[in-house]
């Protein structure tokens, strides 16, 4: 437990590096490229150089010290308490959404299991010679506390926003309550189709399911499409991040919180990240498990050595960073969605096209047509005849959340009759690709 609490904390730090990272890339710019881990002191970047090798030059230029500077910022700035404030939940708050993200990981079996050698301690004595769980918790409804924890970050959001005595602050509460009541159904209901296939609440089970007939995520797609659709919106990420939209909110739930009371609302948002992703990893793509078919030999070894335990954290850890990546690139490439167009997908689509899935898996279970290719195939014609209603539904509820592109005569898209609409640059500098090396000049 000490040891994965860390490993999240160190993840956390660099998702941060990564979303600078990565919004960069996808925007054309650099990112951080400028803060070793000498932070600008050479005694201090002395300490991790090695004797003739300058190893470290690397560090400054990808700005592999960007995330303890910032952390190193966020203590060192004043903490500003607004008068008038329930100083007690004020405080409470950022503490309230931090602890269920840090503690949702107890039930992931992140290495399998263990064969421990006996090992003879001073003062403790004999120790070992078992199979153990490398997971916090081995327990028979991992998965129910897994949701359950989740589900309470929140309260802090909500408090932190009523207690900050800013109108702003209390409708981004408003807001994250409701999203969190509204997707906590879907993502229970895709969870639940999930589970009537597994047969089991054991995390370790479903692993060992997936790596015998294959990743889940192939065997119900829908139900992976929901789910990680309901993560991005309990984890307040984009499309889904009204509680702090800028243009409406100034910060959201936390525009009065600074210093380490706001950069706790920040950890515990990617700690959520790193969170669901392995929780989407476990019940999706098969944990640790390289066989996403379920085809040849199990590859696979369910206990072994100590070697065997690092090698399968690794994959697993591999495999929830690049969620988190996922994550990263949708936000910076979906704009975000309006708050009544969020209540109506959860409502009108994910709800009942959830409630749907799980009475087609429940009727499958019952009469034992539990193969991948019937699974698939189930999913694949729910998504169909979703489809195929939605033009009817949407004539029905009077298509409230419509964008309709409202036609401007004279413009670009509605021109004149006759007229030549041209968007294109006419700037030879915006022409030319390499502006400085090229052959137009820049002076």
């Amino acid at each position: 437990m000490a040891i994965v609490v860390h490993v999240i904390l160190i993840g956390v730090a660099y998702s941060i590096y990564l979303e600078r990272k990565i919004s960069a890339y996808i925007q054309d710019r650099v990112g951080p490229n400028r803060v070793g881990f000498g932070f600008g002191q050479a005694w201090l970047h002395s300490l991790f150089m090695l004797p003739g090798i300058k190893l470290l030059r690397l560090d400054r230029a990808l700005g592999l010290g960007q995330p303890l500077a910032d952390g190193l910022k966020f203590f060192l700035k004043e903490d500003y308490r607004p008068t008038n404030v329930d100083k007690v939940l004020f405080t409470l708050a950022p503490v309230i959404v931090i602890v269920p993200a840090l503690i949702g990981f107890m039930i992931i079996p992140w290495g399998g299991m263990w064969d421990m050698p006996l090992v003879d301690l001073p003062l403790i004595g004999e120790i070992g010679g078992e199979m153990v769980h490398v997971a916090g918790a081995n327990i028979n409804i991992g998965v129910i506390y897994l949701l359950a924890v989740g589900s309470l970050g929140v309260y802090g959001i909500t408090l932190g926003g009523w207690a900050s005595n800013n109108k702003y602050s209390f409708l981004g509460g408003l807001r994250c309550t409701a999203q969190m009541i509204s997707y906590e159904i879907p993502m229970g209901m895709s969870l639940l189709a999930v589970v009537l296939v597994f047969g089991s609440f054991m995390p370790e089970r479903m692993i060992a399911d997936q790596s015998e007939n294959g990743w889940m995520v192939f065997r119900m797609p829908l139900a992976a499409v929901l789910f990680f659709t309901c993560a991005l919106a309990e984890a307040n990420r984009a499309p889904f991040d009204n509680a702090e939209a800028e243009q409406e909110l100034v910060g959201g739930y936390h525009t009065e919180y600074s210093s380490m009371r706001f950069a706790l609302f920040f950890l515990a948002e990617y700690s959520h990240m790193i969170t669901s992703s392995a929780f989407f990893a476990l019940l999706f793509l098969g944990g640790w498990s390289l066989n996403p078919l379920g085809v040849g030999p199990h590859m696979e070894p369910v206990a072994g050595s100590f070697l065997l335990v690092l090698a399968k954290f690794g994959i697993y850890f591999g495999k929830v960073m690049l969620l988190v990546c996922f994550m990263m690139v949708i936000r910076w490439t979906l704009p975000r969605m309006r708050y009544d167009q969020i209540m109506m997908l959860g409502w009108h689509a994910l709800i009942p096209i959830a409630l749907t899935l799980v009475i087609i898996t429940s009727f499958m279970r019952q009469f034992g047509m539990m193969d991948w290719w019937m699974l698939t195939i189930a999913n694949v014609a729910l998504v169909a005849v979703a489809m195929a209603l939605q033009p009817m539904l949407q004539r029905s509820l009077g298509n409230p959340t419509a964008n309709r592109q409202i036609p401007m005569y004279g413009s670009r898209f509605n021109p004149v009759p006759g007229a030549v609409v041209n968007t294109a640059p006419t700037d030879p500098m915006a022409l030319e690709d390499r502006p400085v090396q090229g052959a137009v000049t820049t002076v």
